[in-house]
């Protein structure tokens, strides 16, 4: 299996996500790789990107990180440095 890192994540998603991980009887890991399966595999169809857009905004309640890219990036590159 692959690994997967989620970065900037508002507080108020990891407290939500560790309450209803808690409910489930399971890590919140678990439960972002159940609730990941769940959206991805569930609906085959492509969603609209307006539809995508309106979920990632909701999300973040209008506080989306800025440069999260430019970072992953660039620590990318110090982590090849060394080693």
């Amino acid at each position: 299996m692959a690994g997967l890192t989620i970065r900037n994540v508002p507080e108020e998603v990891r407290t939500r996500l560790r309450l209803r991980a808690a409910k489930a009887g399971r890590s919140a890991e678990a439960e972002a790789r159940a609730i990941l399966a769940a959206a991805c595999l569930s609906d085959q169809k492509a969603r609209p990107l307006a539809e995508l857009q309106a979920w990632v905004d909701q999300l973040y309640q209008g506080r989306k990180p800025r440069g999260v890219v430019d970072a992953l990036i660039e620590e990318r590159r110090r982590e090849a440095k060394r080693g």
